[in-house]
């Protein structure tokens, strides 16, 4: 009978060490959640940024183009 006490307070302990624990990851979850979802990743940029990228229009590529590009790239 002791020992199933023993056993049964140990099992409670884990529980609310488990519960606690995940408690506490989901706020942090939330809280991390709530802190990047106002930032603007799309704003234009300020100060001296310069632009690194280029769109470059492609000409119309047959099937096959794409197939080979498929397999080269491994995409």
């Amino acid at each position: 009978m002791v020992s199933f006490l023993k056993v049964a307070l140990q099992t409670f302990k884990v529980f609310i060490i488990f519960t606690g624990c995940t408690v506490l990851f989901y706020y942090g979850i939330m809280w991390v959640s709530e802190e990047y979802q106002n930032y603007h990743r799309y704003d234009e940029p300020e100060g001296s940024a310069l632009k690194v990228s280029n769109v470059v229009k492609e000409d119309r590529s047959s099937v096959l183009d794409r197939l080979m590009l498929f397999y080269l790239n491994g995409e």
